[in-house]
């Protein structure tokens, strides 16, 4: 193992610096984004696309920048679980760029357990913003 890891430095050392610099990103970004969601962002049981006025090449080709860039962070998210960094966050960080059926419903899921969705909303509490609401389906009106 001590051999592959001197053949592999660079290798080794990128890995590690993009790990810290998702962490870092990270600590400010996701705060950021859980501040600035609506209240009923989760209220729909689905979700509808945004309209857009851009040409649909030009859509087909964001779509798929994000696909790509998405994929990698999971990819490098399922190398840090190995190596040293933040494989969960790089692996969600990366789930939540991408663009694939079902994603919404998995958000949804992944907020409602409980110490996600209390750490969210204690968050949001800090920052003067509303708890997340969620529709009927689900059996729970504001959540707290």
């Amino acid at each position: 193992m001590p051999s592959w890891i001197e053949t592999h430095d660079v290798l080794l050392g990128w890995l590690f610096s993009l790990s810290v610099a998702m962490f870092l990103g990270a600590l400010v970004v996701v705060p950021v984004i859980v501040v600035r969601l609506p209240a009923d962002y989760f209220a729909q049981p689905r979700r509808r696309p945004a309209p857009s006025t851009a040409h649909p090449f030009l859509r087909m080709a964001w779509r798929a920048a994000k696909n790509v860039l998405g994929g990698m962070l999971v990819l490098a998210g399922l190398a840090m679980l190995m190596l040293p960094g933040q494989g969960i966050l790089t692996i969600l960080i990366g789930i939540s760029v991408m663009d694939f059926p079902g994603k919404y419903r998995l958000e949804r899921q992944i907020i409602h357990v409980g110490p996600v969705l209390k750490s969210i909303n204690a968050l949001r509490k800090r920052f003067g913003r509303p708890p997340l609401k969620f529709g009927k389906q689900h059996g729970r009106g504001e959540a707290d």
